[in-house]
């Protein structure tokens, strides 16, 4: 390890693909969607009714029912990846010093579980009937305060909102403050889950983003495929524990990876809408070698945003061309876990570094045949084995905002 290098120790995984690190692991590796008939959608009869919902998961079961109950969906997930994270760095709360641990997630706009329940309140004008525990429940900045108190990580604490794009931003500004030297340790990540209210499906429906291939769920989010016609809703959370080189080495920690890279901007093109060629991601891309001190060639493999929307595939893809001669194999994991929005690029970051330690890139689902517009080399149906030295992580999202994270082998 060299002085300034931040360590990626411990890692914890909720997602559609299983609860739990090796769970999800195994979960993408089988190379089938989560999607399925989601039964609130289904029942608030919303224009799409399927989704990528966490399977079994029970929080009372996972945090005990004093806590669970005064949490939401999108907290209690953030609580149980961070438990899982700080166990498999071998880190024990009870004797950090907590002044020393900071807490960044990726949280886009939380959940809609209490919001929705509130909003139905105040429209029946029951006041009375609000729960006291309403904004401390749904404020999306409860994901990173919840985690810091019950895990004692008593330094800079707080959530990054970048949309679509949270999740990879919050590790990325996790990073800079290790490197700073203004805590040893970062808790960083993303959670969200908007399959909690129909508004998320009802929204991202009437923007024409949803796929709508009702009669087959499980088919329908295919990125890069020439039949794509949008992404399916997800949810989900990961952490991931950084530290500096200096305190890992102090306590004889196992390195998972370096991060090595990272790199955010604004595109400036449209608020929902991508550059229909990608500059200001291939831009963000470029920065964040540059950042690693890589080059184009030392990239083994990029885990993509791959939506599967028609604009943002096109885009992506264009940005990886203008960055390498020839992009590397990649991977789109919302083909299996859906879009867990904020969440999303924590997610694919904790899977980017399952492929150094694995040497294996995931199957990307449902890619039958690429777009003829897309020359990319897309990973399907089985799990790849490649000599992978240095994955690349995008994402994108509303706002024109761009976050690229570059993990390499330890």
């Amino acid at each position: 390890m060299a002085q300034h290098d931040v360590a990626v120790t411990g890692m914890g995984l909720v997602t559609p693909a299983g609860i739990g690190t090796a769970a999800t692991w195994a979960g993408l590796c089988a190379g089938v969607s989560a999607a399925t008939v989601d039964p609130v959608m289904a029942d608030a009869e919303a224009p799409v009714a399927f989704s990528c919902r966490v399977p079994d998961f029970d929080p009372d079961h996972l945090l005990g029912r004093r806590t669970a109950w005064r949490l939401d969906r999108f907290t209690q997930m953030a609580l149980v990846a961070a438990r899982e994270a700080v166990h498999d760095a071998a880190l024990c709360p009870d004797t950090w010093d907590g002044t020393r641990v900071a807490v960044v997630l990726g949280v886009g706009a939380s959940s809609n579980d209490t919001g929705m329940v509130t909003f139905r309140k105040l429209h029946e004008r029951a006041y009375h009937a609000l729960s006291p525990t309403a904004i401390a429940r749904s404020s999306p900045n409860m994901a990173a305060g919840e985690v810091s108190l019950h895990l004692g990580a008593l330094g800079p604490s707080f959530i990054v909102g970048t949309a679509c794009a949270s999740g990879t931003t919050a590790i990325g500004v996790a990073r800079d403050l290790v490197r700073s030297g203004a805590c040893d340790i970062a808790l960083a990540g993303g959670s969200e889950s908007p399959c909690t209210s129909p508004f998320a499906a009802a929204a991202f429906h009437r923007m024409g983003a949803l796929s709508t291939r009702h009669h087959d769920p499980a088919g329908a989010c295919r990125p890069f495929d020439a039949d794509r016609d949008g992404f399916v809703l997800g949810e989900g959370a990961a952490v991931l524990v950084l530290e500096s080189a200096l305190h890992a080495r102090a306590r004889s920690a196992r390195a998972k990876a370096f991060l090595t890279g990272y790199a955010a901007n604004a595109e400036g093109h449209h608020p929902t809408v991508p550059h229909p060629e990608g500059e200001g991601l291939a831009r963000c891309l470029s920065a964040a070698l540059c950042d690693a001190e890589l080059t184009p060639e030392d990239i083994s493999h990029v885990n993509t945003h791959g939506t599967a929307t028609r604009l943002n595939d096109q885009a992506e893809a264009g940005a990886l061309h203008r960055v390498f001669r020839r992009p590397p194999p990649v991977t789109a994991v919302k083909s299996i876990t859906g879009h867990s929005l904020g969440a999303a690029g924590a997610i694919e970051a904790a899977v980017s570094v399952l492929s150094l330690e694995h040497q294996t890139i995931p199957p990307t689902a449902n890619h039958e045949r690429c777009d003829p517009d897309i020359d990319l080399d897309v990973v399907a149906k089985t799990p790849r084995r490649a000599h992978v030295q240095a994955v690349a992580s995008t994402s994108a999202g509303f706002g024109s905002q761009n976050a690229t994270l570059i993990f390499t082998q330890p």
